[in-house]
């Protein structure tokens, strides 16, 4: 692409909102409606509805710069702003998520029956030289730079493809977090806490009901402390980590779409630059203990049913 081309006024613009806006402001009044409906129990009523109008008003705004500078820059900035919303979306399910009675002595009791033993305990210890510590804390900190890898892709090489790219990631986001919101489930960094290690390696697993209703202490992250990439994942997880998000991994679902996306791309090296990153991202979800075994398996799952389902209804509805 030409750097020119980024400020080229378009022959035929895009009059209303785009299909990922659509499901933004569908997420949106799903969830001020349950905001409703729960207004006295929640914690943050007033933050959560400003925060939505503020929502709203910035995708107004961003829509209305591009009717006026109808271009591939102000479209980018559309769909930027957008993406980079969804870092305020996912702590905001905790917020409703711990209304419900917890979920994980259900999940770790399957753990341990599919496989005898609880993965993310065992993992870490099995495997904890520093060199190997640092590979699975730099997958999982690949997240978001592989779905910017993909989305930058299609914008400078796939353009006619870009929207419907970045519809099935930002749908499937929204999808994965009304999962969340309702299926209460912290993951093994919370539930091995608060009920304990001991406990969990006895093989019992207690129901916490409400606990973490209240509390949003977890384990420190195993690994080498000192390491550069692990404490990129601390820092993270201390920003913006919250007692929610486990079942299914929305990491491995969404890492998994985008290796779809890569390859449907026919950029081999796209792809094959990304899948290293991949094979450690799944891999590091249970050794930093944030994820049950199974929740990988549902995020395989689920990115399977969410990327061909979505790419039919783009197809059918979204142009």
């Amino acid at each position: 692409m030409k750097i020119s081309s980024l400020f080229k006024i378009e022959k035929k613009p895009k009059r209303g909102l785009l299909a990922m806006e659509w499901v933004a402001m569908g997420y949106l009044l799903i969830t001020l409606l349950l905001l409703f409906f729960t207004y006295t129990k929640v914690h943050n009523p007033q933050s959560m509805l400003v925060g939505r109008l503020q929502i709203a008003a910035m995708t107004i705004a961003l829509w209305g710069v591009y009717r006026m500078i109808p271009c591939r820059l102000t479209m980018f900035f559309r769909v930027l702003g957008q993406m980079a919303l969804l870092s305020w979306w996912y702590p905001d399910t905790y917020e409703f998520n711990r209304m419900f009675p917890n979920l994980d002595h259900l999940f770790a009791g399957w753990e341990q029956q599919l496989f005898g033993y609880q993965p993310a305990l065992l993992f870490s210890q099995a495997w904890s030289h520093p060199l190997w510590s640092e590979l699975m804390d730099l997958g999982y900190a690949a997240y978001y730079p592989m779905i910017a890898a993909v989305a930058f892709f299609y914008f400078l090489f796939r353009y006619e493809q870009f929207h419907r790219v970045v519809f099935i990631i930002m749908t499937s986001f929204f999808l994965y977090y009304l999962i969340y919101i309702f299926v209460p489930v912290t993951g093994p960094q919370y539930y091995y806490l608060a009920v304990g290690l001991d406990q969990i390696a006895q093989g019992v697993f207690p129901n916490v009901h409400d606990y973490f209703a209240t509390h949003q202490e977890a384990l420190v992250s195993p690994g080498w402390k000192d390491g550069v990439f692990y404490q990129m994942v601390a820092s993270a997880h201390e920003a913006g980590e919250r007692p929610t998000a486990a079942f299914p991994s929305s990491h491995v679902g969404i890492s998994t779409m985008l290796m779809l996306m890569a390859w449907a791309s026919r950029s081999r090296r796209l792809f094959y630059g990304l899948l290293p990153l991949y094979i450690l991202l799944c891999l590091s979800t249970v050794y930093i203990r944030a994820h049950y075994a199974i929740d990988i398996f549902g995020g395989w799952v689920s990115a399977l049913v969410f990327y061909y389902g979505l790419k039919w209804i783009y197809g059918h509805t979204g142009k």
